[in-house]
């Protein structure tokens, strides 16, 4: 990069503009400032920018140095694609009256030679979400013919037809084209009130959810009957229960471990994983001895009062999710984090110190570094932070744990067990 990203505005009707009197900025918790030069990058394929209606943008005057606002128009962000993480929000100030933000990041964004930047790194190679490796036409074609070889199966028709055509999970098309992870939706129901849960907002709340949940409980026999030809014929298979579209799959754990047991019976090839929050260590143990691999635990922080004032959970504690990561780690399984990612709480003093007692604690293999979707001045006042105080900046957060847990995976994506055989391997070895 030759020079520095000026701010981007739009008009409102979907055309963007740069503002050349403006260097563009980032936010990082409540505050604006300058973003480094070092950590702006091309906004990867696969990225979009987003209009912020009620919003005016905030840059360093190029000629004064000073902050103000954009006056030309509404403030943007990006979306930056699977596989990458952004270290700072998009920088504005909000009208009064503005609309509450849907459920996407905003990450900064600014334009130079021609070109939209964004301040975010790769911290994936893994590229089985990636644009480029989605053929509508294959897509279609896959979706078809799971619908033709399954037509009496439930799950399978809410995949292909809801999942994969409608919402274009990326998991869900990569079943259709039958590679890589295979997505096991399982539950109608959850046992936490995420603020920001993209499958069930209450008609009260300024925001909905940005797909439908399940509607059944599917049986053993229809997760079975299309899981085994997918372990058995995939590249680097993996089956997940716990996906978008559902709630909480450990609320469903005896039809998730009588599943695995007939699974196991019919092919050895390929990981069981669970996208879980962690609720039901004695049903994870139950889960572990059956045959599951990994979890992966989502959480917005390793602070137990953060946490738990975003999940609002019914009738299990902080302290239940980390009992579920050691118990899969003593069982010989693979634990992550699915870490939510917001600039300036993420990568705060407090948080840095619960999160190294937490890998400690728990013997974390993973932390997949996800961008939080969710409208950032919303969920600070719903967690209640006024001021967020001093920060790391993600990319030092993330140096720090890497220098302190050398054998701790950084990425975005669940790796597939011969991956992870790789990985623990390499951990026996040291």
């Amino acid at each position: 990069m030759n020079g520095r990203p000026f701010l981007l505005y739009s008009d409102g009707k979907g055309n963007i503009y740069e503002d050349q009197s403006l260097f563009a900025t980032g936010r990082s918790g409540w505050d604006a400032m300058l973003i480094p030069d070092i950590d702006w990058i091309k906004l990867p394929q696969g990225g979009s920018i987003y209009e912020l209606p009620g919003r005016r943008a905030i840059g360093v005057d190029v000629q004064s140095g000073e902050m103000r606002l954009c006056e030309k128009g509404i403030a943007v962000a990006a979306f930056i694609p699977p596989a990458h993480t952004g270290l700072y929000l998009a920088a504005y100030e909000s009208e009064q009256g503005a609309p509450t933000l849907p459920l996407f990041c905003y990450t900064a964004t600014g334009w130079l030679d021609q070109q939209f930047f964004v301040p975010a790194v790769r911290i994936e190679e893994d590229i089985r979400q990636e644009s480029k490796g989605y053929i509508e036409g294959d897509i279609k074609k896959g979706a078809a013919r799971l619908l033709s070889t399954y037509p009496h199966n439930r799950l399978v028709r809410h995949l292909a037809s809801n999942c994969c055509l409608t919402y274009h999970c990326p998991a869900a098309r990569n079943l259709a084209l039958g590679r890589w992870e295979c997505p096991v939706p399982v539950s109608m129901a959850c046992n936490a009130n995420c603020i920001g849960c993209i499958s069930f907002q209450p008609q009260e709340e300024p925001i909905v959810s940005t797909q439908d949940r399940l509607t059944f409980r599917p049986n053993v026999e229809e997760i079975v009957e299309f899981t085994v030809p997918h372990l058995e014929n995939a590249s680097f298979p993996i089956i997940s229960f716990g996906q978008g579209c559902e709630g909480e799959p450990l609320l469903m754990w005896e039809t998730i471990r009588d599943a695995i047991i007939a699974i196991r019976k019919s092919t050895s090839r390929g990981s069981i994983n669970m996208n879980t929050n962690g609720s039901k260590p004695d049903a994870v143990k139950a889960l572990c001895d059956a045959g599951l691999n990994s979890i992966r635990v989502s959480m917005n922080s390793a602070r137990k009062s953060i946490y738990e004032r975003y999940y609002r959970p019914n009738n299990y504690e902080f302290e239940d999710v980390l009992k579920s990561l050691k118990i899969v780690r003593e069982r010989g399984g693979w634990t992550s984090i699915n870490y939510f990612v917001l600039p300036g709480m993420t990568d705060s003093f407090d948080e840095y110190d619960a999160i190294r007692k937490l890998i400690s604690e728990t013997g974390l293999n993973m932390i997949q570094w996800r961008n939080f979707n969710i409208d950032p001045d919303w969920y600070l006042g719903r967690i209640g932070v006024a001021e967020t105080g001093e920060f790391l900046g993600i990319k030092q957060l993330m140096e720090l744990l890497k220098e302190e847990f050398p054998s701790l995976k950084h990425g975005y994506f669940n790796p597939p067990f011969e991956r992870i055989r790789g990985n623990f391997e390499s951990d026996f070895a040291h």
